[in-house]
């Protein structure tokens, strides 16, 4: 059943039946004068029958109806200026009179309901567009809900309008200056309408109940209070609603990945700068260190001094070669070079690469008989699982073993590294990959930059494979990345 913003005032015809009648009359006496028959003159009452049933209704058309059946009677029907309702035609030319009466004034208003249905729906769809176009140009955000709320409401004169947004849980509302509405038993109602997923009409209130649909996710509710309007109309605002209340979001989120971005360029640059800036006296610390050795004969002391100043410059020449490589990875303007690599082979590498021999023995492997290969970039390999091992010895508890494990999984070779210590909190198991994070635990237990994890993922990215990390509560946490096998094994 169909329902609009405001009824047409119905047609207030009062002069057509003394026109009508006027008109019958004139009629009445001009056909007497000229002698018409009765068939002519009954044809032309009926002309007027017809126009009362148009213009005046069902009831004026019978009065016109009895008036021309009386005036057949009494000027056209022998004995003429007498009055005989015993006559059958009597009663056959009013029952014809008041069957076109029926049926034109039926028509008539079938016709006027159909014309005030259309005034309304244009109207309604008028607001429509005009609430839409509104609704796109607002970008106020946490203000979106009470915009949209004071919007319907003053497009459709309503005496309220609620808003319930889901993903904040707030209720936003618009009331008319003399709105008597209960806010917190509509604002309840509004709510009970998305915990329900229904759409509802109280005829009692005359509101709406609207729940606010992306697809089939509900994200909210609207109640339309004082709403005279269609079914159609009030399901289209809850759309219009539920895509304003998604835009606004989506800007926001927009508007942050923005700021990130921008922040993200700037920490880059400075980190780039100062790399740049740490080569240079890394480069006269080391020249320095050799010209030591080379001047004399040295105390023990004094060399082990000099190897400590050299591994520790070392370490440090590393870290800037890192930084200044960082920017690149997640450029992506590094191509990897690949070939068919064991990565059980790699991991050797790397650990023989590490300086301490305490730290090289404490690394336990599990290692496939037969490893299939993967094609990867030899060097961008080596440094992820280089930063993998380093991670490992930084935040495990001293002298507690690794275990490093490689093994083939549904098409992948997936290397783990597993180590007692940290335990990474699940909330930041994906967020420990992207640049310059860091967990909370693992700042208290060493220092860093945050930019390790995402050069492996990148790596690996790259590489079309995938890396995560798995947490055992009370031990530690493993790091892992998989990458695609070559079928053909190696020789």
């Amino acid at each position: 059943m169909k329902r609009f913003a405001r009824k047409a005032a119905p047609y207030t015809a009062f002069a057509t039946l003394p026109l009508c009648l006027g008109g019958a009359a004139v009629c009445t006496m001009t056909t007497f004068r000229l002698r018409q028959d009765l068939a002519s003159v009954g044809f032309l009452y009926l002309v007027f029958v017809v126009l009362a049933a148009v213009y005046g209704g069902f009831w004026q058309a019978t009065i016109i109806s009895v008036f021309s059946v009386a005036s057949l009677d009494y000027f056209f029907s022998e004995p003429v200026f007498s009055f005989r309702v015993d006559r059958p035609s009597d009663w056959v030319e009013l029952g014809a009179f008041e069957f076109t009466a029926l049926v034109i004034s039926r028509l008539s208003n079938h016709a006027q309901m159909r014309a005030r249905e259309a005034i309304a729906e244009r109207r309604e769809t008028a607001r429509l567009y005009e609430v839409a176009r509104r609704i796109l140009l607002i970008d106020a955000w946490p203000d979106t809900g009470s915009q949209i709320a004071a919007l319907v409401q003053c497009q459709f004169d309503l005496q309220a309008v609620f808003l319930f947004d889901a993903s904040s849980a707030e209720i936003n509302d618009s009331l008319a200056p003399a709105s008597q509405v209960d806010r917190q038993a509509l604002a309840k109602r509004t709510r009970d309408a998305w915990v329900r997923n229904l759409d509802t009409f109280d005829p009692v209130e005359n509101t709406w109940f609207r729940v606010l649909r992306l697809g089939t996710e509900a994200v909210g509710a609207l109640a339309l209070c004082g709403a005279e309007m269609s079914e159609l109309s009030a399901g289209a605002l809850a759309s219009l609603t539920a895509i304003g209340l998604e835009r606004a979001r989506a800007l926001q989120k927009q508007s942050h990945a923005e700021a990130e971005r921008q922040a993200e360029t700037l920490r880059t640059a400075v980190l780039d700068a100062l790399a740049h800036k740490f080569k240079t006296p890394l480069t006269v610390i080391q020249t320095a260190n050799v010209g030591l050795s080379a001047a004399g004969p040295l105390s023990d002391l004094q060399s082990e001094l000099v190897a400590l100043v050299d591994q520790e410059a070392r370490k440090l020449n590393d870290l800037a070669h890192r930084l200044l490589g960082a920017p690149d990875l997640d450029g992506r303007r590094v191509e990897p070079e690949a070939e068919p690599l064991l990565l059980s082979r790699l991991i050797k590498s790397g650990i023989q690469d590490l300086d301490q021999p305490e730290d090289r023995e404490r690394f336990r492997f599990d290692l496939p008989g037969h490893e299939p290969p993967v094609l990867a970039d030899r060097e961008l390999i080596l440094t992820a699982i280089a930063q993998l091992l380093d991670n490992a010895l930084k935040y495990s508890l001293p002298g507690s073993p690794i275990d490093i494990g490689v093994n083939a999984r549904e098409g992948s070779v997936v290397l783990t590294v597993r180590s007692e210590g940290l335990v990474v909190a699940p909330a930041d198991r994906e967020r420990i990959f992207r640049r310059f994070y860091r967990a909370t635990e693992a700042r208290e237990r060493a220092s860093g930059a945050g930019l390790g994890l995402s050069i492996v993922k990148t790596i690996i990215n790259d590489h079309h494979g995938h890396v995560w990390a798995e947490c055992e509560p009370d031990y530690g946490t493993t790091f892992a990345f998989s990458l695609p096998m070559v079928q053909k094994a190696l020789a």
